[in-house]
């Protein structure tokens, strides 16, 4: 079975690798840090928990970055949190430089893995991990898609009163301020939200989604959100390992689809174990698609002020 890597031993980290062990997605689970004896310590802790739900997953932790190696995925949350005021462009150069490293001992130690991105500015980082291993274009993505599209997922259910099993919405753009919600395309049931909502209890759940990272760093005061972000990389992972080629929103790079090239985007994926292996173009309004525009330059302005990989 695979082997599953995850770089960043924090909360986001440790939470994507419980569930990637309790989903039993992969044999073998390792994170890896640079702080001494916290990844060996979180790993031992979540292998000593094993027995209690069967999950047969070997579960390690290191401080060398060798232990990747033989990797099928590795997940990259290393990197700076977000403190309350900051927005995510304010962590661009600290966290590409951590990331650079990162990603040249990816090059190094697991030269054949999926990169799933998950430190911010994620859309950027993802670009920055693609250029500096050289890998292609399917084998990095961002896990943005996934979790915004929950955060607004979670909102409707709760404004709408019904199962959040039963609503169906997706987040495309850029992990930020500037993503696009889809409203014309959220529904529950197969009823679209447009039919249980009015227009103005919509447009508040779009700011709420596209503020719903800094409102959970403004209520925590120190650290930032790990359940939801670590389960969505769980999600990614489960559709990579067991080929299940789930449809999922997550950014990946554009060579034209959407009338964009050159950056990461949240957009329409199948994801299965050649990685990013379709992108699905959805057909967009004048409104949605300028809006999809505006996030696209967002992107690649800050792109622009990464230092050459």
């Amino acid at each position: 079975m695979a082997k599953v890597s995850v770089i960043g031993a924090g909360n986001v980290g440790a939470t994507a690798a419980l569930h990637v062990a309790r989903g039993g997605y992969a044999a073998e689970v390792t994170l890896v840090d640079i702080v001494e004896g916290m990844p060996a310590g979180k790993a031992l802790d979540l292998f000593e928990a094993s027995p209690l739900d069967a999950a047969d997953c070997r579960l390690t932790g290191s401080n060398d970055f060798a232990a990747i190696a033989g990797s099928d995925v590795v997940v990259v949350t290393s990197g700076l949190p977000r403190k309350p005021g900051m927005s995510r462009d304010d962590l661009l150069l600290a966290n590409a430089e951590i990331v650079g490293g990162v990603a040249r001992q990816i090059r190094e130690h697991a030269p054949g893995a999926i990169v799933v991105m998950v430190s911010n500015p994620l859309d950027v980082m993802a670009y920055h991990a693609m250029k500096v291993t050289g890998f292609p274009k399917d084998r990095v993505m961002g896990m943005a898609g996934v979790l915004d599209s929950a955060r607004f997922r979670s909102f409707l259910a709760a404004e709408i009163g019904v199962s959040v099993g039963d609503v169906a919405a997706m987040v495309l753009g850029g992990h930020g301020d500037s993503m696009v919600p889809l409203t014309r395309y959220a529904n529950v049931s197969g009823v679209p939200v447009t039919e249980l909502l009015p227009k103005e209890a919509l447009d508040k759940i779009v700011e709420r989604t596209r503020n719903a990272g800094a409102e959970i760093v403004a209520l925590l005061k120190t650290g930032s959100a790990y359940y939801a972000p670590g389960l969505s990389v769980a999600v990614m992972v489960e559709s990579i390992l067991k080929n299940t080629r789930r449809l999922l929103p997550a950014a990946a790079f554009l060579t034209g689809e959407y009338g964009i090239s050159g950056v990461f985007l949240g957009v329409p994926v199948v994801i299965g174990r050649g990685g990013v292996e379709r992108i699905v173009t959805l057909k967009l309004t004048d409104d949605e698609r300028r809006a999809l525009e505006r996030s696209a330059n967002e992107v690649r302005e800050t792109i622009a002020k990464l230092p050459k990989a």
